[in-house]
């Protein structure tokens, strides 16, 4: 051993020999240790075992942002259930019609966490508005063919029955004075049964990134599904 050599003091060359383990298991330190025996080596030799290490290094540094990534997914699919679940039970709560959209102005905008919701009817009748008038602002009367014009595919393929998108700013038809500050909405196609119109419910957010089209619509598919049964019950 070359007189040069750097020594360590007794007492730290003791606690390494206490704890091996942990230098082990310490990266910086392990990366320290790899790079001076390179340098002691020169550069004429080419330390095959460090450029493996290295790779499983960057290797293991991918699987761990993929598992990190997973669990994040996993729990964000959790609370989203948690709150379309909780939603749901909502919606089973009232007694009447009136009851029921005072619960998606109240309570289900809150559990669903978005600043508006808007229920829009295709209909015939000349009085319709009026008729909607009396229920709040909630309900939205239209004219046949709005829903689909409205919410219908961009591409010209089939109608899907969520639709996901972000806005400049929302329509006054459906969101009224908050329009202007409507960044993001999800429209929800509503099948109301043989003999009657379509129906959209529309979930609106200040947030651009509330509601995007990369963003999954299963659980959203669910919870118009499970919307469309209790308005048939009203409107039996």
């Amino acid at each position: 051993m070359s007189s040069t050599t750097a020594k360590l003091d007794t007492p730290l060359r003791d606690a390494i020999l206490a704890k091996p383990d942990a230098i082990l298991e310490d990266q910086g330190l392990m990366e320290a240790l790899v790079s001076a025996n390179e340098r002691a080596m020169g550069s004429n030799i080419v330390d095959l075992r460090g450029i493996a290490m290295e790779r499983m290094e960057a290797r293991l540094d991918r699987l761990e942002d993929t598992h990190r990534s997973v669990i994040a997914a996993a729990y964000e699919n959790l609370a989203g259930t948690n709150q379309i679940h909780r939603a749901i039970l909502r919606l089973l709560d009232p007694t009447d019609f009136a009851g029921f959209l005072q619960a998606l102005n109240g309570d289900l905008a809150e559990i669903m966490r978005v600043d508006s919701i808007s229920l829009v009817l295709e209909t015939l009748q000349d009085d319709g508005g009026v008729a909607a008038a009396r229920m709040g602002e909630m309900l939205k009367i239209a004219s046949p063919g709005f829903i689909d014009s409205y919410a219908g595919s961009s591409r010209g393929g089939p109608a899907r029955q969520v639709t996901l998108r972000q806005l400049q700013g929302g329509t006054s038809k459906i969101y009224g004075d908050k329009a202007d500050w409507i960044r993001s909405e999800a429209c929800l196609r509503l099948d109301l049964g043989a003999g009657r119109l379509p129906g959209l419910l529309v979930l609106g957010s200040e947030d651009p990134h509330q509601f995007t089209p990369q963003h999954g619509t299963d659980l959203l598919t669910f919870f118009a599904g499970v919307f469309e049964r209790a308005m048939c019950r009203w409107l039996a």
